[in-house]
């Protein structure tokens, strides 16, 4: 997608976001999304559990690009949606992290990557008050300013029957398979 042709697709969501309100959210976040280049300052060092390098592998951090392939187009029109699926919020709001949500929830709304697809905050909750690394210390400190440990509801919110690819989610087994702890 074009840069141009990018903003105008943020624009445009930033305006549903305006008149529905965000697309995944029930009410607009509390906190400013950062984007996974800010957790990556910390959370990329082997002693921390190398979590960013772990997440970049993922098939999380390629949510945005499988949407180009074929089968996502098909499933895409199968399921009625017209067009490119990078471009529908009807995939964009599983496939990108704060899809939909306003720019003033945004770290940087100008540099904001969707191409960067289900970034950390999308399972940790925006990162604007618990991303520094004084507060991430302290874990209560970090879950006070919204931190979150995922819980099979918060997955579900994507990995459910609306999904054209949908499987049986088994919680535990999915999480393994994402794990990314920090070593003792």
């Amino acid at each position: 997608m074009t840069g141009k042709r990018l903003c105008i697709v943020l624009i445009a969501a930033g305006a549903l976001t305006v008149v529905l309100g965000p697309v995944r959210a029930e009410d607009p976040p509390k906190h400013k999304f950062m984007g996974a280049t800010n957790c990556k300052m910390c959370h990329q060092k082997p002693e921390q559990g190398e979590q960013f390098k772990i997440w970049s592998e993922s098939k999380h951090a390629k949510a945005w690009e499988v949407l180009a392939t074929p089968e996502a187009k098909a499933a895409a029109e199968k399921k009625g949606i017209a067009g490119n699926p990078q471009e529908a919020p009807e995939c964009l709001k599983c496939h990108v992290t704060a899809f939909g949500v306003a720019a003033e929830f945004l770290d940087k709304p100008d540099k904001w990557d969707p191409k960067l697809g289900v970034q950390c905050e999308t399972c940790h909750g925006p990162g604007g008050d618990y991303w520094k690394k004084e507060t991430m210390k302290d874990k209560a400190a970090a879950e006070a300013a919204g931190l979150i440990t995922p819980t099979e509801e918060v997955c579900k919110k994507c990995h459910n029957e609306e999904s054209p690819f949908y499987k049986e989610f088994k919680f535990d087994e999915f999480k393994a398979k994402i794990a990314h702890p920090k070593p003792k």
